[in-house]
């Protein structure tokens, strides 16, 4: 399948740049090997303006983002795809700036599967737990379907979870509209899943749900404009099956493994750095193995439990 990655590493901070006509863009400059050129903020509408993830807590962003705006205009709410430090720590900011509300899911661990809550109480350390933004709780909950109105913009929530339990995408409908997809779909890389905050069979639910839509573009958290929606999922969704694949093939392989062996496997051709995030990729593919009765760990699930088949392929 042909790579549909835009890596062009080029970006503009400080200044917006306009993508469609109720659309505009502020990178962020918080380049990294897991946010690319950096989170990209959104300005939705005209006059009366919706910013869509304010991003990190760098008053260099807040300041780029009320610079952008025209004559005339102000913020009227903030909207927030999900609570990590990367995207809504900003929003504080931003509200002490504009008094405009914060608009979100809801707290960080917001809509967490029963699943993933009985792992998160279990004790077990599973890392990565630095990128969240504890402190975020928003002015206004908002839910599947709601939506806010403002600038001549609509738009619609969408309950995308999977990256994290409270992760929304927003539909801007009308001419000209599209998806602001936050982490859900990146322009210029796979997803990080990371249990129990990340859950890989809510992802993929999230991936199999946005494929059914049909937009015409997405704006992601990070990177470029997706210009084939349908087929980045398709090719997103076909690389965590293929993921899942070589897992079940390294564990059979070795009988049995913990998550951080499979990655070093798995995961030989990628920068070492990131091998931290890959394992808690591979650790959410064993949990779903393990729901569907595939795979077993010996003792309490964790990231340092060691997995094997259970010989039963066909298991639901």
């Amino acid at each position: 399948m042909t790579d549909p990655f835009n890596r062009d590493p080029a970006a503009e901070y400080g200044r917006a740049v306009r993508l469609a006509p109720q659309v505009r863009r502020v990178t962020a400059p918080n380049p990294s090997p897991m946010t690319f050129t950096g989170t990209q903020s959104y300005l939705v509408g005209e006059g009366e303006v919706v910013v869509v993830d304010p991003g990190p807590a760098d008053p260099a962003q807040t300041r780029a983002i009320l610079e952008s705006l025209d004559r005339g205009e102000r913020v009227a709410a903030i909207l927030v795809t999900h609570s990590h430090v990367d995207h809504s720590p900003g929003a504080a900011l931003l509200k002490t700036e504009t008094g405009a509300p914060v608009f979100a899911f809801g707290p960080h661990g917001a809509g967490m599967s029963a699943e993933m809550a009985a792992l998160a109480a279990s004790g077990a350390e599973f890392g990565g737990g630095e990128g969240g933004d504890h402190a975020f709780c928003p002015d206004e909950t908002m839910r599947d379907g709601d939506t806010v109105e403002f600038g001549g913009a609509r738009l619609v929530a969408l309950h995308t979870p999977g990256h994290l339990s409270n992760h929304l995408a927003f539909a801007l409908e009308g001419e000209g509209g599209g998806v602001f997809t936050g982490d859900l779909v990146m322009g210029w890389a796979t997803t990080l899943v990371s249990p129990p905050e990340g859950d890989m069979a809510a992802f993929m639910a999230s991936l199999a749900r946005m494929a059914a839509r049909g937009d015409a573009v997405f704006w992601p958290g990070h990177g470029h404009a997706v210009e084939d929606p349908v087929g980045m999922i398709a090719h997103q969704a076909a690389h965590r099956r293929g993921r899942e694949a070589q897992i079940v093939a390294a564990l059979a392989s070795a009988g049995e493994a913990t998550p951080a062996a499979l990655t070093t496997e798995i995961y030989a051709d990628v920068d070492p750095r990131l091998h931290g995030a890959a394992a808690r990729n591979v650790f959410a593919h064993l949990l779903g193995l393990v729901s569907e009765g595939r795979a077993e760990a010996e003792g309490a699930l964790s990231p340092s439990a060691r997995f094997r088949l259970t010989g039963r392929p066909g298991a639901a």
